[in-house]
């Protein structure tokens, strides 16, 4: 297996990413694609799972500088939608049933709407970086949901000092009685924050038991389509439509739009579930721990954002607690039980 070349030209990745997609719409579609895939393959997906998705909090920051937020949002997802769920449905995926659809718009209301609007909407008060380490909380919201609600975890002494440390790291960047010389973050852009974090680790465990596509591809781009829609609308209900111009977005907030379209969603997403099926599930996931540093590090040298003792601390924290909890091990009786409900799926 050749190693993937360094310093990497442009023409070549977009093939890679091109390969890639390609891979996957075979696999979609039921063909076989390589058993084995190339070593320079994983390592591109790895990279833009890793670094382009954390490059999408500082394009946020862009485009809401100028876009209202959650019509932003819409623009995003609604064209994304469009071009995953046609692509899907060109390559003769089924349509979703009227129960399928149902279950992609109550999700999307909680994925789209409350995380990702909320998200857009907090970008506007806090910085870029903080705003990712605020959302590598989700995993903690999750494990607190799967401890008290779905009865799947076990609250374990490393369980729980793990669900500490985070709420620490939460506490340090936005406690007002915490200074280290470093300003505290918006409190009500942290609540929004931490209100979109809940809203996706619900819909992550709410997505085991709902009626969605088989197809994830085809499950995903209806979440997006419908998401899409509810965002605009959304944006129309908070009178966000008022006083925009589209000809005065300049173009350095488009360009932001079309990298989120484009590489957070569309490129991103290929590449995610292109891994899930070639890799492990663990090893996919470390991308809550690279994220959040390089959302922070992109918004420091490109965005212009300080990083004081405060970020450094809180950002610490959090992420030793999404290491932890993330590689807890579940208990057996909850992991047969997912695997069963796969199976019916």
């Amino acid at each position: 297996m050749n190693p993937l070349p360094e310093g990497l030209p442009g023409d070549l990745m977009g093939r890679g990413i091109t390969v890639l997609c390609r891979d996957f719409a075979e696999e979609s579609s039921g063909m076989d694609a390589a058993s084995q895939p190339r070593a320079w393959k994983i390592l591109l997906a790895f990279a833009i799972i890793y670094f382009v998705w954390g490059s999408t909090f500082l394009a946020i920051r862009v485009g809401v500088r100028e876009v209202p937020p959650f019509l932003l949002a819409g623009m995003r997802f609604l064209v994304a939608g469009i071009v995953l769920y046609g692509w899907m449905r060109a390559r003769g995926t089924p349509n979703p049933t009227t129960r399928e659809w149902g279950a992609a718009s109550f999700l999307a209301i909680l994925i789209f709407v409350l995380d990702y609007g909320l998200l857009f909407w907090a970008e506007r008060r806090v910085p870029s970086g903080t705003a990712a380490v605020m959302m590598a909380t989700i995993p903690g919201f999750m494990a607190l949901g799967e401890i008290v609600f779905l009865r799947t975890q076990r609250l374990r002494f490393r369980l729980g000092l793990a669900l500490l440390v985070g709420m620490a790291g939460v506490a340090v960047l936005v406690g007002h009685s915490i200074s280290m010389g470093e300003a505290p973050i918006d409190t009500v852009g942290a609540c929004a924050l931490i209100v979109a974090a809940i809203s996706w680790s619900v819909a992550a465990s709410l997505s085991r038991k709902l009626p969605l596509p088989a197809a994830k591809a085809m499950s995903s781009g209806a979440q997006m389509l419908a998401g899409g829609v509810l965002l605009t609308l959304t944006a129309a209900l908070l009178g966000e439509f008022r006083g925009f111009h589209v000809q005065a977005v300049s173009r350095g907030a488009w360009l932001a739009l079309a990298y989120l379209i484009v590489a957070g969603s569309i490129v991103g997403f290929t590449a995610y579930v292109w891994l899930i099926h070639h890799e492990s599930p663990t090893k996919v996931g470390t991308y809550a721990y690279v994220n959040p540093v390089v959302a922070v590090l992109v918004g420091y040298f490109l965005g212009g954002e300080a990083i004081g003792p405060r970020t450094i601390a809180g950002t610490a924290l959090v992420l030793v607690s999404v290491v932890v909890i993330t590689t807890t091990p579940r208990k057996v009786a909850a992991v047969l039980h997912v695997r069963e409900g796969e199976q019916r799926s």
